[in-house]
């Protein structure tokens, strides 16, 4: 499947870091410097181009970098690096996950933070990066069977 109807089966939330060729993709790899083989996929906001508006805070900012870990016999999802709103769920971001490795409805799915506890399904995503991101992102590990905590 090309690049581009890739990017458009993704919600609009969720979105890959590294143009979906996972960390050490072609570009990267063939020394192609630019803003692919950096991980920006996309342009800046028209506003953040004027002169008057400055980008937010990193803490305000409406989008996190989400950086998820397979544990496990769990399948590896090969772009690691994703940007997710700040509203998500923890819910949500699980359902994107079954979807994205195509697993079943059925099977359970664990997220955990730090490889310690897990967060409600409830929880979102920003108040999670408030307290335990890192290097301007949040690392979060997913398997299918309870691994920690």
């Amino acid at each position: 499947m090309s690049e581009a109807s890739e990017e458009q089966l993704l919600p609009a939330a969720l979105l890959p870091q590294d143009g979906g060729r996972g960390e050490g993709g072609e570009e990267a790899a063939e020394g192609g410097g630019g803003a692919a083989a950096a991980g920006v996929l996309e342009p800046p906001p028209p506003s953040a181009l004027s002169p008057v508006a400055e980008e937010p805070a990193g803490d305000t900012r409406k989008k996190i970098d989400v950086l998820l870990k397979a544990v496990g016999d769990t399948p590896i999802m090969k772009t690691k690096k994703w940007t997710v709103e700040r509203t998500r769920t923890i819910q949500g971001l699980i359902d994107f996950i079954k979807k994205f490795l195509k697993l079943v409805a059925s099977e359970q799915l664990f997220i955990y933070v730090n490889q310690s506890f897990a967060p409600s399904p409830d929880q979102e995503v920003g108040t999670l990066y408030e307290c335990f991101g890192s290097d301007g992102k949040l690392v979060l590990h997913y398997c299918k069977s309870q691994a920690w905590g």
